[in-house]
């Protein structure tokens, strides 16, 4: 037996409860029973929900891509779409952009975040989930834990921190990836990830250890699809301690309700507000853009937990100053900078009105 282990998260919206706001409990015991059923090829499991989104959180020896185990999520994901379309729930199957399994899950319509490493003497680890924002909301809270000093005493004061990391950046438009060496090229880095709808990060790892520390879904939906078909709702595995941030320090960024792209019909501004498990359905304007973050310690491959970190009492602040900044985001109603800018908007109703009136527009004199 491979003494690597695989944490696997494979995300997809396959059907709201009601509206875009929630998972229909149906859907969670069926995503379980699918799941419970593939026998040996997984050492653990956990089911969980975000929104409208229902999230799997796996762990097994095969390694990322494996084929196996992107058929087990597509196939559980197409199981839940046939209780979604008999609840006749809204958007049922919206994420499925394929009408086959082709080996690999990834440019079918899921977010998939997969890691491999050899486990060590302890093993915590963090996964993040998102609903009504797209992968660019991960860069600066990545950016904060892996970076700043300012959030992450580590990079000052742990010897095997201080060399930094290594960040693989990808370019959502052209589908190419760059890496920075940061702290060294942290300015070079910044040009392109304080532009979140274009550049997200999907990789980082330790510059002392080699190690992966975090890994993020990339998919973007509008970009497989060729239109508008829901967010991207993104999830995201960040490894901690011994060598890499602390648990507290990788919680810390989202303190901070910081402003991301997504929320109704994946067209408006607003504060990504962490929350705990049971408040994790959004409902104002289908939002605000909601994160969830449940801790697990690895032993073995068995997944012991999770801990629901944003149930704790400390991120209320950040809940009740999200709701101010969400009041002032909607005062602005269909103007920017609540609504996106007019380049994220070609996969919705913009275009088909240009169309309608190009020959309306008239040369200036």
């Amino acid at each position: 037996m491979s003494d690597r282990i695989t944490v696997s998260v494979i995300k997809a919206d396959i059907g709201g409860f009601v509206g875009h706001s929630s998972v229909h409990p149906a859907l969670m015991e069926r995503a379980r029973e699918c799941v419970a059923s593939c026998g040996d090829l997984l050492v653990d499991s956990y089911v969980a929900s975000v929104g409208d989104d229902v999230n799997l959180i796996l762990t097994h020896r095969h390694g990322v891509d494996c084929e196996a185990i992107h058929s087990l999520a597509w196939n559980t994901f197409r199981s839940c779409t046939d209780v979604a379309r008999s609840l006749k729930l809204y958007g049922a199957g919206q994420d499925l952009l394929k009408d086959s399994f082709s080996g690999n899950i990834k440019g079918m319509g899921p977010g998939v975040a997969e890691m491999e490493f050899v486990e060590r003497k302890s093993e915590p680890i963090i996964v993040f989930m998102a609903d009504k924002t797209g992968p660019g909301a991960w860069n600066l809270p990545l950016f904060k834990i892996f970076a700043d000093p300012f959030n992450t005493a580590g990079l000052v004061i742990d010897p095997s921190m201080h060399k930094g990391f290594i960040f693989e950046v990808l370019d959502l438009m052209h589908n190419k990836t760059v890496e920075f060496q940061c702290p060294d090229e942290l300015y070079d880095m910044l040009v392109f990830i304080g532009a979140p709808g274009r550049f997200c990060i999907k990789s980082i790892r330790s510059r002392t250890s080699g190690e992966i520390a975090a890994v993020s879904s990339t998919q973007k939906l509008n970009l497989i699809a060729g239109k508008y078909v829901g967010k991207d709702d993104p999830c995201l595995v960040v490894r901690c301690q011994s060598g890499l941030p602390a648990v507290g320090e990788v919680l810390e960024p989202f303190a901070h309700p910081h402003l991301v792209a997504g929320w109704m019909r994946g067209s408006h501004h607003g504060p990504l507000m962490p929350v705990s498990a049971k408040d994790s359905s959004p409902v104002r304007f289908d939002g605000p853009p909601r994160v969830e973050a449940l801790g697990f310690q690895l032993a073995d491959g068995r997944l012991i937990g999770p801990q629901d970190f944003f149930a704790d009492r400390s991120y209320d602040l950040a809940r009740e100053k999200a709701n101010l900044v969400a009041d002032y985001m909607r005062s602005h109603g269909p103007f920017e900078p609540h609504r996106l800018g007019l380049e994220d908007m070609e996969y919705t109703t913009l275009p088909l009105v240009m169309e309608k009136l190009k020959d309306r527009f008239v040369d200036v004199k």
